[in-house]
């Protein structure tokens, strides 16, 4: 009786039944084909954290606001999947994004970071080029002396040879 029990639900296809692995030759090792299975191909999703965007926070927020009876917002907060303490700092968020919005905000073109250092390279470039023009008088005026000196026959010291020339 409890064979045509079980045989009429497997002909309504209510229980099934896997069929057994497959028996195949054994191994060098002794080990039978069916206890070495190959392993799954399928990739296990690793856990990520959940991210909401500022529109299902501040939704949320508002509806926990709502929330005036006792028990609600438990249930608010069982319901989205969320921590109080996630809904304590959206909140601080929310006001701190609000307090930003409302901040005077000056105008005209934004202040260029990178500003000062490129006026800083420009007047190091300037005080470079000077002091090479400078330099080349220096040496224009050291040969005029050579040359005058040469001419009024005016033994010159020669001065030390400098390691960099």
């Amino acid at each position: 009786m409890e064979q045509e029990g079980i045989h009429s639900l497997l002909d309504a296809q209510v229980i099934s039944i896997a069929p057994a692995p497959p028996q195949g030759a054994r191994r060098a090792t002794g080990v039978g084909a069916g206890a070495a299975r190959p392993p799954d191909p399928e990739v296990v999703a690793t856990a990520k954290r959940r991210q909401f965007p500022s529109s299902e926070k501040r939704r949320i927020v508002a509806a926990a606001d709502a929330c005036k009876k006792p028990g609600e917002l438990g249930a608010l907060l069982r319901r989205e999947g969320i921590y109080s303490s996630m809904l304590s700092t959206w909140r601080k968020q929310i006001a701190r994004a609000n307090e930003a919005a409302l901040a005077p905000r000056r105008r005209g073109p934004k202040p260029d970071p990178a500003r000062p250092e490129r006026l800083r390279i420009e007047r190091l470039e300037r005080e470079k080029a000077r002091l090479e023009r400078e330099l080349k008088k220096a040496h224009l005026i050291i040969d005029v002396q050579k040359k005058v000196a040469a001419l009024l026959g005016i033994e010159l010291a020669q001065p030390p040879k400098d390691s960099e020339e």
